[in-house]
């Protein structure tokens, strides 16, 4: 097949963030398919062409100079989603695909399916990876009546148009097929574990080692976006009520996103920057892995409306579950009940601050679920979520959609 996949915030392991659309990718080159990447150069050094092109892992990448940043406010990033969804429209086109993928998010990215799967008679699938617009509609970001009415339209007729359709959670598929899309056409292929980076220790930096504040002490992570839906500065409320009962634990957030500075004030005024609870910058995935594995527990955060996190698939719970880390989350989602059901997830009450605090203590100090958690991550990992066995998955959907597609064409 020659696949032309459109997924606006492509990221390879050297960059900072998720790369499932990378591992799927390779894994298809590696299998004897074309692949041709459309995405953006987020941060575009100098006055360079409109785009250009790289090959990573073997597959053939064509940037666009379309700058984003996670602090951008929401007429910015709508002005870079649409951007996109136009410029791709030609790239896209001359590439001549026997099947489309776009991946959300953003919405927009169904724009550029849309077109050039009616222009060029190719058969689309769509993916997604999170419920827009209903989430933006949610937070307050998309208000304007019209905007909603043409943002719900553009999904409908996404859903409709597309030969299939792919949600990365079970959630989400109930929610589309409730939307009137019939079930068979709806798969569920989930995000998953990159068992090759992740399963064992890198030997490039060892925190324990680098940083005496860390030493043999335990570690809470937090590796993400700190922005506006993360609350991570509930993470702070609840160093500070840990510090009281445990001055030991460290926490560490690593990220990037529009609240850092108001994390690292309350931090700050709180006495624990620096001390007990430490920032860095958002890190290339293959630089997270080391600080995976030196940590005691990892922490996944949301706040806002249910929609926001029932079905949550956040790219660092499945690395988390790869380097055999128990998970906690302050919120009841898919996720959150996952991890508690096989025994390797603490649900952190957002509520009760001290309570909260006396059970994170107690799990850390519980050295026989610690060693157990590992065996019980591993089972997961290397079953249901296993990254190989989810890109089997899409690799037959494709296939069969260009199958289908070349008989319709014959019996035409």
């Amino acid at each position: 097949m020659r696949v032309v996949y459109l997924h606006q915030y492509f990221l390879t392991p050297d960059m900072a963030g998720g790369t499932r659309s990378y591992e799927m990718a390779r894994r298809l080159v590696r299998d004897g398919h074309e692949v041709h990447m459309v995405t953006t150069d987020r941060e575009p050094a100098g006055n360079g062409p409109r785009w250009r092109e790289t090959h990573e892992a073997g597959i053939h990448v064509h940037w666009a100079r379309v700058p984003y940043r996670n602090d951008m406010g929401f007429l910015a990033r709508m002005r870079a989603f649409l951007t996109f969804a136009f410029a791709s429209i030609g790239r896209a086109a001359a590439l001549r695909g026997d099947v489309i993928l776009a991946t959300s998010t953003p919405l927009t990215i169904a724009i550029p399916a849309l077109v050039v799967s009616a222009w060029k008679r190719v058969p689309f699938v769509f993916e997604v990876r999170d419920m827009w617009p209903d989430v933006p509609i949610a937070i307050g970001a998309l208000r304007n009546p019209l905007l909603v009415w043409l943002a719900r339209r553009l999904e409908l007729i996404t859903y409709h148009r597309a030969r299939r359709v792919i949600a990365l959670a079970p959630g989400f598929k109930d929610d589309i097929v409730a939307k009137g899309i019939p079930a068979e056409k709806v798969s569920v292929i989930s995000n998953g574990c990159d068992l090759e980076l992740l399963a064992t220790a890198s030997g490039e930096s060892a925190p324990r080692r680098d940083y005496p504040w860390l030493g043999h002490r335990k570690l809470v992570l937090f590796a993400g976006t700190v922005g506006q839906v993360n609350g991570v500065d509930y993470l702070v409320r609840l160093a500070a009520r840990v510090r009281a009962i445990d001055p030991e634990i460290r926490f560490v957030v690593i990220g990037e996103g529009r609240d850092v500075p108001k994390v690292r004030q309350r931090a700050a005024e709180a006495g624990l920057l620096d001390t007990s609870f430490f920032l860095f910058d958002a890190m290339p995935k293959r630089q997270i892995v080391p600080w995976l594995h030196a940590a005691n527990l990892f922490v996944s955060l949301f706040t806002g409306p249910r929609v926001l996190w029932k079905d949550t698939v956040q790219n660092k719970f499945f690395d988390a579950l790869a380097a055999g880390k128990p998970i906690a989350s302050n919120f009841d989602g898919w996720q959150a009940r996952l991890a508690e059901r096989v025994g390797i997830g603490l649900t952190l009450d957002p509520t009760d601050d001290e309570g909260t605090a006396h059970r994170l203590v107690a799990a850390l100090q519980n050295d026989d679920w610690l060693a157990g958690v590992p065996v019980r991550a591993a089972a997961l990992a290397r079953g249901e979520f296993d990254r190989e066995h989810l890109y089997q998955k899409l690799r037959v959907l494709l296939e069969s959609v260009v199958s289908r597609a070349g008989s319709d064409i014959a019996m035409a």
